[in-house]
């Protein structure tokens, strides 16, 4: 049986942060779709530290050439009617 994901997600350490811009945690989140999950470290002015959060969509899985054209090239009319 396969793990369902669905309405779940993880963040993990970014190690490759290089300033404050970048998000302290990366990862992903499904909520009926695939998102991309980013958190920074903040501290509130009243000095309670939490977890500002952005998400945005994963872009749609590209079709490859031979996907898009057929699984093989007998698929194809390369023929020319003229």
């Amino acid at each position: 049986m396969t793990y369902d994901n669905t309405n779940s997600g993880a963040l993990f350490k970014n190690d490759k942060r290089r300033d404050d811009d970048d998000p302290a945690y990366r990862g992903t989140i499904n909520v009926n779709a695939e998102f991309y999950l980013s958190a920074w470290l903040k501290t509130s002015k009243a000095g309670a530290k939490y977890m500002s959060l952005s998400v945005k969509p994963k872009p749609e899985a590209v079709p490859t050439r031979k996907t898009a054209m057929g699984n093989s090239r007998n698929d194809m009319n390369d023929e020319i009617g003229f």
